[in-house]
Order: structure tokens, then C-alpha cells, then sequence
């Protein structure tokens, strides 16, 4: 499959910022990009943000409650982001893990939700600074694809993104070498829980993703795209990531 580029704007966007939209929007019309691409903003961007994309840039979400209707105040299903032109949508972020105590169980369901609703999720992984150090990091991404990956994930309704916690937004990267070792281990963990589906689903790569080294990361064995943060938030430095991409061989 293409690589998928993938963009999350975390809490950040205004409707001032539709304009980064607009751009991303009129670049891709006039030269379509090497890789599928994908903008997930705030619940309060979807329904502006599609008609700003102009068909040419899907646009997703960054969470969804595991029910589709209910006494669930202050929740959005994946219902109401399919009704609001969304296409996809994260869970499982580690700052969701982190901040709102979310655990595998609760990342399945959710995305059993989105697809449930006609939406592709992507499920986020990754290890701590400390579990890193501790050499448990493969043993809690393995762990994390096991409990957050659900039966029935294939390549046309589920990513996995791999984020070392420990890159996201501090500049650090991990090396090349640590990258593969790890999307190689992944890999190998689909496999083994989703069969002849675990070899064709795209491990896409965040933390701290640049247009100064995506180029690299984006050549690497197994990286099926990459999850990008604040460098989505521009569009120069999105496209400019986006033009990194590789061609299917």
C-alpha cells in the first residue's frame, strides 16, 4: 500500500487555521501526492474543515467514545464524526493513555467503534522514556498490540502508529537503527495476531517528525507512513514531509 501521511493536530486550531487546509488543499489538486494523506483536527474543525480540504485531503479526528448514543456528556461517537464528513479517526494516543487513563481494552473497543460507524482508526502504541531505558520496550509495544488491536483489523480499516512517548514533541528521535528494530518487531506481532492481515497493515512512525528527517524514516523497512504533529500544523512543513514519501516498490 502507499505510505499514509498522516496529520494531528492535537488541541491546536482555530478557524483562522481552516487556511492551512485551504493551502494543503490546492497544492495536492495541482500535483497529487506520492502518499495518502490525512489532516485529524479538533472536534470543533470536522465539519469546516472537510469543505476547506475540497475533496482533495480526507480529514479525521483524534478520539471517539466507544458508545454510539447516550448519557455520555462531553463524548463524541464515531457516529457523529462520520456525520460530520470525518473518515478516520486515532485512538489510543499516549496522551489519551496517559492523561485520561485509557487502557488497551478501552483502545479496542473504541476502535471497534469507529469501524462500526464506517470509519478507519488508527491505534497508537508506544513506550515510555523509562520503559526504554529499562529495555521493556518491545515487551510493552508487543503488550500493546495484543490488548489494543482488535480481531478483525486489516489494511483498509486500521493503522497502527508507532510513538515512542518519549519523542512526541521533545525534538528527540530515535535512531534509524531503533526505528526498523522496532516497526520489524511490530510487524511480526501483527502477524502473529491478525494472520495474512498483519502483513499488508501500515505501521506508520511518529514522534517528533521534521521535514529535515522524514526522508529518512519514511525509506525505513516497514514504515507505512508517519504521524506527525506540530509539523502538521503548517502547511509548508506538512507538504514538505509529504513530498518525502515512498513509492511503493
Amino acid at each position: 500500500m502507499r505510505q499514509l501521511i498522516a496529520g494531528n493536530w492535537k488541541m491546536n486550531g482555530l478557524g483562522r487555521d481552516l487556511a492551512e487546509i485551504e493551502t494543503i488543499s490546492r497544492a495536492f489538486a495541482a500535483r497529487a501526492p506520492n502518499a495518502d494523506t490525512l489532516l485529524c483536527v479538533p472536534f470543533t474543525l470536522v465539519p469546516r474543515a472537510v469543505p476547506s480540504a475540497g475533496g482533495v485531503i480526507p480529514i479525521g479526528a483524534q478520539d471517539c467514545s466507544p458508545h454510539a448514543a447516550g448519557a455520555y456528556t462531553g463524548d463524541v461517537s464515531a457516529e457523529m464524526l462520520k456525520d460530520a464528513g470525518a473518515t478516520t479517526v486515532i485512538v489510543g494516543h499516549s496522551e489519551r493513555r496517559q492523561y485520561h487513563h485509557e487502557d488497551n481494552a478501552q483502545v479496542a473497543l473504541k476502535a471497534m467503534a469507529a469501524w462500526r460507524a464506517g470509519l478507519s482508526a488508527i491505534i497508537c502504541i508506544g513506550e515510555s522514556e523509562k520503559e526504554r531505558s529499562d529495555g521493556q520496550a518491545h515487551t510493552i509495544c508487543s503488550g500493546q498490540v495484543a490488548g489494543s488491536v482488535p480481531k478483525g483489523a486489516h489494511a483498509h480499516n486500521t493503522a497502527l502508529a508507532y510513538e515512542p512517548v518519549w519523542a512526541i514533541g521533545t525534538g528527540k528521535t530515535p535512531t534509524s537503527a531503533e526505528i526498523a528494530d522496532m516497526h520489524a518487531d511490530l510487524r511480526a506481532c501483527l502477524i502473529d495476531r491478525l494472520g495474512e492481515a498483519g502483513r499488508t497493515l501500515r505501521i506508520l512512525y511518529g514522534g517528533s517528525v521534521k521535514p529535515n528527517n522524514a526522508g529518512e524514516i519514511l525509506k525505513l523497512k516497514d514504515v507505512g507512513g508517519a504521524l506527525i504533529g506540530g509539523a502538521s500544523l503548517k502547511a509548508v512543513d506538512y507538504l514538505a514531509i509529504v513530498s518525502s514519501a515512498q513509492l511503493p516498490k
